[in-house]
């Protein structure tokens, strides 16, 4: 009888943590749906990533996502770069946030109806770090993805920290069916070498690579309108075609186009004329659009 009535509590704890794990496996189950519910309204996913910081990236994510609502189309655009969302300066969005209404939340509207979605909209302190280990990440993209109501869109373009870290790995694992990523460059060996790591990680986790975009690719001169190779010019061209992946095109450094990106103007809207944004449209944007064709 004893040993009976010391086995119970044991019993009653195996009972428990069954229980509890059958509810965490149940509380993913439904996470999961919720994720692949969300995403099913959303007919493209667009990956903008980087080997390295400081080459615009984030400049190029912004500008597919209103180069994309210029065309008529129905676009989001996230930032998951935690520790450095530069989004909402891009844009000029000030002290905005998102919507909620108690339950739901919802995106940040900006012109041509595009939804923004950014941690550096729900951060008091602009300038306080933002100092988290990989799960908690894991774990906010997840709620980005699946919480937040984004409705139906054509386009999802996401803007990731530089590198193969933890945030786009967890978004490959997230959209096994996104459509690809547009990585960044600029044309010196020193980008380059980051970039081959990126399209490595690219195809490791399956992810396809649409093509590579070569920003800052010589600076036209803004009195003589001659082009000058600050940075060089071609490394990325080059790089593309000895690896195999499409190229999207060179985006000449200007000095409209940079004093337009401090004041938060994208530069194929307001500096639409420059050759900067002819290119980028020609390149970036074209092979996008072109995504419906499929």
């Amino acid at each position: 009888m004893s040993n009976s009535e010391d086995a119970l509590p044991l019993y009653g704890k195996g009972q428990k943590q069954q229980q509890e794990n059958h509810d965490r496996m149940e509380k993913r189950r439904q996470e999961e749906e919720q994720l692949k519910e969300r995403m099913a309204q959303i007919n493209h996913k667009i990956l903008v990533l980087s080997g390295k910081g400081g080459v615009g990236k984030s400049t190029i994510a912004v500008n597919i996502a209103v180069g994309l609502g210029m065309e008529g189309k129905k676009v989001g655009l996230l930032d998951v770069d935690f520790h450095g969302p530069s989004i909402p300066t891009l844009l000029r969005l000030g002290n905005q946030t998102l919507r909620t209404d108690g339950k739901n939340a919802f995106p940040l509207d900006y012109v041509y109806g595009i939804k923004v979605v950014s941690l550096g909209l729900l951060l008091p302190d602009q300038d306080a770090a933002v100092i988290w280990r990989g799960p908690l990440k894991m774990g906010v993209i997840r709620q980005f993805l699946a919480d937040i109501q984004w409705g139906e869109l054509d386009y999802l373009i996401i803007d990731f920290p530089p590198g193969t870290g933890d945030e786009p790995l967890s978004v490959a694992q997230m959209l096994p069916e996104s459509d690809g990523a547009v990585i960044v460059t600029t044309p010196q060996e020193m980008s380059l070498a980051d970039v081959r790591k990126s399209i490595s990680f690219c195809r490791q986790v399956k992810v396809p690579v649409l093509g590579v975009v070569e920003n800052m690719s010589g600076l036209n001169c803004p009195h003589c309108g001659k082009l000058i190779e600050l940075f060089k010019t071609g490394g990325g061209e080059a790089m593309a075609n000895k690896l195999k992946v499409p190229f999207l095109g060179r985006i000449p450094l200007e000095p409209a186009v940079v004093e337009a990106s401090d004041s938060g103007r994208p530069f194929i809207y307001h500096c639409n004329q420059t050759a900067a944004a002819q290119a980028f449209r020609d390149g970036v944007i074209k092979i996008l659009l072109a995504l419906d064709d499929r």
